[in-house]
């Protein structure tokens, strides 16, 4: 073997020994924290509370007309609003939302989050809707359900369904 080998190769065989070590000096990554655990199913008046609530938020930011789903925490259908021309296509997109944010217990926005960061694997995730405007309802620390808004822009869909999601405690 020649010197000019023999230094490459112990070049790069130090230059890994270094890598090896810097990464083994790199802190543990952070775990997540555990999701919310499931509660009892919103009630049908707390669903029309959240509902209604998101509906004046409609009107307070100047959106177009919306869906707004109000879901179980199994991602069942308890209540539906669809205000006067609201676009077609918004509302199966209003249940969707509820539903993700129901089943995969967080906000649609961080599918949303994930796929534009690059994580098309999102794509594969079997009802998870990767659109802001799905929100977990939690009442007493507990997922009793998920709204869902469809019709405006995905940040005012997010902003309606926040109003909506605030009303429950």
């Amino acid at each position: 073997m020649s010197k000019k080998l023999r230094l490459l190769l112990l070049l790069v065989l130090a230059a890994l020994s270094c890598a090896a070590q810097a990464g083994a000096q790199a802190p543990p990554a952070t775990p997540a924290p555990p999701p919310l655990p499931y509660g009892a199913p919103i009630g049908l008046e707390d669903a029309k509370k959240a509902a209604a609530a998101a509906v004046e938020e409609v009107k307070k930011i100047g959106a177009a007309p919306n869906a707004i789903a109000i879901v179980d925490h199994g991602g069942l259908l308890i209540y539906f609003e669809r205000m006067d021309n609201t676009q077609l296509g918004s509302v199966e997109i209003a249940i969707d939302k509820a539903r993700s944010a129901a089943l995969f217990r967080r906000p649609s926005k961080v599918f949303e989050d994930a796929l534009a960061g690059g994580r098309t694997a999102i794509l594969a995730l079997r009802g998870a809707v990767p659109i802001e405007g799905g929100l977990p309802l939690v009442s007493g620390g507990k997922i009793v359900g998920a709204i869902g808004a469809s019709g405006g822009t995905a940040q005012q869909d997010g902003q309606v369904a926040k109003a909506g999601a605030d009303t429950i405690k």
